[in-house]
């Protein structure tokens, strides 16, 4: 199967399946989301959605956290992974919101790429989720499931790699939603240690399966 053929009929089939997904993160803002996506890093959204409520009851903006200290923020956050380290970029992230964007999260991708804790995952998820952008986020579920099904080369061996390739194939009008489509597929059916092929739509044709290569 070329490559083209392959991504129409992937495309196709979430498409069909789920012509509108979002993300599992619970959120009320865009500032909320931020601190949500920084939250989900290495941890599951389940986890972080089991933490925002009384957070954002306490901080629901970027003032009122700013006015926070790491302490005060780890008690909150201290379920989730390298709870301190998040509980100090929140902080810290929140303050720069404050002094240098008027207390709203910048929509600019290299602003976004200035707030502590941001990397260049959160911040494309920032601009497919909150901004309406074209945008690719790589996250762990993006990076497996795009190997496996073979729509990116294993020479593609870093997230930003990935990226290129997949905004490469994808048109823009579906690429933050093909973000959403490949995460959750990676989440639910193409699991890291026993993915359900049985369950799986591409089962037929995908190159790992096709290889009897253990997956």
């Amino acid at each position: 199967m070329t490559k083209k053929k392959l991504y129409a009929r992937v495309l196709s089939y979430f498409r069909e399946l789920h012509p509108e997904v979002t993300t599992e993160l619970e959120f009320g803002s865009v500032f909320q989301l931020l601190v949500a996506v920084v939250l989900s890093a290495q941890c599951t959204d389940k986890r972080v959605n089991m933490v925002t409520p009384e957070l954002f009851a306490h901080y629901p903006d970027a003032r009122s956290m700013a006015e926070a200290d790491e302490a005060e923020i780890y008690e909150y956050v201290k379920s989730v992974s390298y709870p301190n380290a998040k509980a100090r970029h929140l902080v810290e992230l929140s303050r720069m919101i404050v002094a240098d964007y008027g207390g709203e999260v910048p929509e600019d991708f290299d602003s976004l790429l200035r707030l502590p804790g941001v990397g260049r995952k959160t911040a494309n998820v920032m601009q497919a989720v909150a901004f309406g952008q074209a945008a690719m986020p790589v996250d762990t579920h993006v990076f497996r499931v795009s190997h496996r099904l073979g729509l990116v080369p294993a020479s593609a061996d870093t997230p930003l790699k990935v990226e290129t390739q997949l905004k490469k194939h994808i048109p823009a009008d579906c690429l933050s939603r093909a973000h959403h489509w490949l995460l959750l597929h990676g989440r639910y059916v193409c699991t890291s240690r026993k993915p359900h092929c049985k369950d799986c739509p591409f089962d037929s044709f995908c190159p790992k399966r096709l290889e009897g290569l253990k997956l």
